[in-house]
């Protein structure tokens, strides 16, 4: 097909946002996501926040239960504004055991020297297209939880150093940041505070008030991005996103 000038269109309207949020065990990214507009929990971990009802469908026991239910909320009529994929480190074993059943394969390494890992990255995009098929087609915000690890990062101007990042097999948290229109850090704040210890010896000493926040920039401590002009420290709550985000992408703050 010839593509001319007169097939320009004007992209002026913000779409809900694809969002990703890691943390540390306990942190409450389950809370934090079901305070979004009407939310669905795509239910692989079952790890319902405490106290917080939330509509959710049966807890996933594959890959294709996830695809289902996915393809429920695509294809069906509802009322649902956001949808809530808790988590992705539950759903990496299976991806990989869906590839496994694709391709015949005993495990994930059977094919060696990474190959299996590559291949996943395709069922991976099975589910990113039904992704983003919720929030281009029916207009829904997505949040997708992950627990957060701390990995070697080889940076090319430094020293290698160890920074926090997502639970995943590395070329499909890759994968996933590319999906995501923000990449959040959830974690508690915390300060340092040196004392004497005596023959010129300095302690370092960790200081927490227990103070939830999220970090929405990149730092050398850990991964995260977003692509609203966000404050790089907010608290841990939906509305606090919700506010920050006015102006830059209302679409996904319709409630």
């Amino acid at each position: 097909m010839a593509i001319s000038l007169s097939s320009l269109n004007r992209l002026d309207s913000p779409k809900p946002p694809r969002i990703i949020l890691y943390g540390v065990a306990g942190i409450g990214k389950n809370t934090f996501a079901s305070a979004a507009p009407k939310p669905v929990l795509v239910n692989i971990e079952d790890g319902q926040p405490s106290g917080t009802p939330i509509d959710a469908f049966p807890r996933a026991q594959s890959f294709q239960d996830v695809m289902d239910a996915l393809t429920a909320l695509c294809s069906e009529d509802h009322d649902f504004e956001t949808a809530v994929v808790d988590s992705l480190d539950w759903l990496e074993p299976m991806v990989w055991a869906e590839t496994c059943s694709r391709n015949k394969w005993a495990d994930i390494e059977a094919p060696g020297f990474g190959k299996g890992y590559i291949a996943a990255l395709d069922v991976w995009r099975d589910y990113f297209d039904a992704i983003n098929f919720l929030r281009d087609e029916k207009g829904m915000a997505v949040i997708q939880t992950a627990h957060a690890q701390i990995t070697r990062f080889d940076s090319p101007e430094t020293e290698p150093y160890d920074r926090y990042g997502i639970k995943l097999q590395k070329r499909a948290s890759e994968l996933v940041q590319e999906h995501a229109d923000m990449v959040l850090f959830a974690n508690f704040k915390v300060n340092t505070t040196k004392t004497d210890a005596g023959f010129n010896k300095k302690v370092t000493r960790g200081v927490g008030s227990g103070q939830r926040v999220i970090y929405t920039e990149e730092r050398a401590a850990f991964l995260a991005k977003n692509r609203h002009r966000l404050p790089p420290e907010l608290p841990l709550d939906w509305n606090a996103l919700a506010a920050a985000m006015v102006g830059a992408s209302p679409a996904a703050l319709a409630a």
